[in-house]
């Protein structure tokens, strides 16, 4: 059995109440780390009566991490949460200050909360999946780069000064990204402000690297978190070479090997998954 040699260190996951970042979480307490959880529990009333949007995952992003936290703790993991929301950029010092007061410094620090839309250049309603489409307007930009670019590069900033502080040699930042450098026709905000996140990433791994710290971003399939209808399903297995739509857990595997002693030499990169 291989050890990722993670016992002990703590990791700050975003985004954790569903989906990805529960997964990651669980995932990580699982190998030994502390975890604290952040999240924002978003209003499910903003797509009811969308049939791209089924019931059941408004209702899960509507939850806190409790249950995650619960599941961590009764496996014998040590686990916190807190509520935030990342488009302040106030919070970015208080949740280190509380992660580190409940857990101890934070060590790898996982961006995959998002403050998705589906915004477009296009005059259309609806995009191909049925799903609201908006103009690209100063509200839509606003949203999304508050929490997929400047939030990340915040945290990554106050992430990058405790480690240097402390005088730390180990560090882990990984990041979710989407998209890529072709754009995203149909949310194109969403990935215009991941490929921020990418550059800032990039930057990290750079300029932190004479520090112990690791840096790199994982490109998941489309990964059924709830939000992936029969529709969906069908037109993601038709483009994806494998066939495949993503888990969370399968994702999470990942995000964990970037964190892991055995990816200590891997750095600077996008992991595309298929």
């Amino acid at each position: 059995m291989i050890d990722p040699r993670l016992t002990g260190r703590v990791a700050l996951v975003t985004g954790a109440n569903q989906g990805i970042g529960a997964a990651t979480a669980l995932a990580l307490a699982a190998c030994g780390a502390a975890v604290f959880l952040t999240y924002k529990r978003l209003d499910p009333a903003e797509h009811t009566g969308d049939p791209a949007f089924p019931d059941a995952y408004g209702k899960l992003r509507a939850q806190d991490a409790g249950e995650v936290v619960t599941r961590i703790r009764w496996e014998g993991g040590r686990a916190e949460q807190a509520e935030a929301d990342l488009a302040d950029p106030t919070v970015v010092g208080d949740l280190f200050d509380r992660a580190e007061a409940a857990l101890g410094p934070v060590e790898i620090l996982v961006n995959n909360a998002s403050g998705w839309l589906a915004d477009s250049f296009l005059p259309d309603a609806r995009d191909r999946f049925g799903r609201e489409l908006r103009p690209v307007d100063a509200g839509s930009y606003d949203r999304q780069f508050a929490v997929d670019a400047r939030a990340p590069a915040l945290l990554i900033a106050e992430f990058a000064r405790r480690h240097v502080r402390r005088g730390a040699t180990w560090g882990r930042i990984i990041g979710l990204t989407s998209g890529g450098p072709a754009g995203f026709p149909e949310e194109v905000s969403y990935g215009a402000a991941k490929a921020a996140q990418e550059n800032y990433t990039m930057s990290a791994a750079a300029e932190l690297g004479r520090y112990g710290i690791t840096a790199n971003m994982v490109r998941p399939p489309a990964t059924d978190t709830g939000w992936i209808t029969p529709v969906v399903e069908e037109a993601v297995r038709a483009a994806s070479p494998l066939g495949h739509v993503g888990t969370p857990e399968e994702i999470a595997e990942v995000i964990v090997f970037l964190a892991s002693h055995q990816a200590r030499h891997i750095t600077g990169q996008i992991i595309a998954m298929s």
